[in-house]
């Protein structure tokens, strides 16, 4: 990627801060400037290096931008777009970092000028940690970004998005909206309410017999609360299908057990080893 003037980070915490630490890290950018609500959180963001210059003016902070990228929650990703596009160049590239995409691109595409700057972005990264002070300029080293445009989405920011994200270490793979949120209903969103429910169900009492295998499976059932309720309330009906299917899988367990059935019981758990074994077989290495 060629080296970018400014590049403006609309909501500075885990995923926003990393991106700028990203950024400066590599010398990627002559400046990053952050944009929030809170002036005490931005200035600790810029503390730890992961923004130069701060402000809680999304006009004026997007007002020079080579690059927008809008790292808010969900709910509130569509409407910043469109705020950053009314201040940004014309010829910005203004990118996103939400989790969901079907409602966010079809929001930004009834707003003709965002949608001729917007390319809908999810990088796979993250932690069960939020804030700035989480934030790891090698957080996207190695992950995969899923690009969703639009028909609507113009074809040099589709390629600009490209060269940006790749630029800070990810992988691009390119799909529509739609077929985003049904697959990260299963590849991420299932895995957390799973956790979250599993964390719900272990009574605290029994926690000084709860080992590794809690710990992990439970690990990111200790992220944001809104952040969480929002994603699910953005993804609901892919999320209610997954949720259905995890269902079916455990109901095969329940009946197995009380049919004392080993080998039914040997081939559920054999079935989900063997797609363990796949999916570590198709990591790549590690950061």
């Amino acid at each position: 990627m060629d080296r970018l003037g400014t590049v403006a980070v609309v909501g500075v915490g885990l995923i926003g801060g990393s991106i700028g630490m990203a950024l400066r890290g590599r010398g990627l950018a002559r400046e990053v400037v952050g944009v929030g609500r809170d002036m005490t959180s931005l200035e600790q963001a810029r503390s730890r290096g992961a923004i130069d210059r701060a402000t809680t003016d999304m006009a004026s902070g997007v007002a020079e931008a080579d690059v927008v990228v809008v790292c808010t929650p969900v709910g509130r990703v569509a409407e910043d777009v469109r705020r950053a596009s009314e201040s940004a160049p014309k010829a910005a590239l203004i990118t996103d970092a939400g989790s969901t995409k079907r409602a966010i691109v079809e929001a930004v595409d009834r707003s003709p000028r965002a949608a001729a700057m917007f390319v809908a972005a999810h990088p796979m990264a993250g932690s069960e940690r939020s804030g700035s002070a989480f934030a790891r300029a090698d957080l996207y080293e190695g992950r995969v970004c899923v690009l969703t445009p639009s028909p609507r989405t113009a074809l040099d920011r589709l390629e600009r998005a490209r060269s940006f994200w790749s630029g800070l270490g990810c992988r691009i793979v390119e799909m529509g909206p739609a077929e985003h949120d049904e697959v990260v209903a299963y590849t991420s969103h299932l895995p957390h309410a799973l956790a979250a429910s599993l964390a719900a169900t272990v009574p605290a009492d029994w926690h000084p017999l709860a080992a590794g295998a809690f710990r992990d499976c439970t690990r990111v059932a200790a992220a944001d609360t809104e952040l969480w309720t929002a994603i699910f309330r953005d993804n609901r009906g892919p999320l209610m299908n997954a949720v259905g299917k995890l269902q079916d899988r455990l109901s095969s367990l329940k009946y197995a057990l009380m049919n004392d059935d080993e080998e039914s019981i040997r081939r559920w758990w054999s079935d989900a080893r063997a797609r363990r074994s796949l999916f570590e077989a198709q990591q790549p290495p590690g950061p």
